[in-house]
């Protein structure tokens, strides 16, 4: 209770309608445990700008 209204500074009530998994989330997040997928590498991100090209329309731009 301490952490999702003290710390997430949840309203009483937005606390109890939380699910478990709500908080936990909130929780990662707050640690970045779960950041999400590394960036690319310099080389990977130019691999994939090879492989996948911009198009340009007939004005020129995309």
């Amino acid at each position: 209770m301490g952490f999702g209204l003290g710390v997430l500074r949840l309203s009483p009530d937005a606390f109890w309608r939380a699910t478990p998994r709500e908080i936990a989330a909130a929780a990662d997040g707050l640690t970045r445990r779960h950041a999400g997928p590394k960036p690319l590498a310099k080389a990977e991100l130019a691999a994939l700008i090879a492989r996948f090209p911009d198009e340009e329309t007939s004005h020129g731009r995309t």
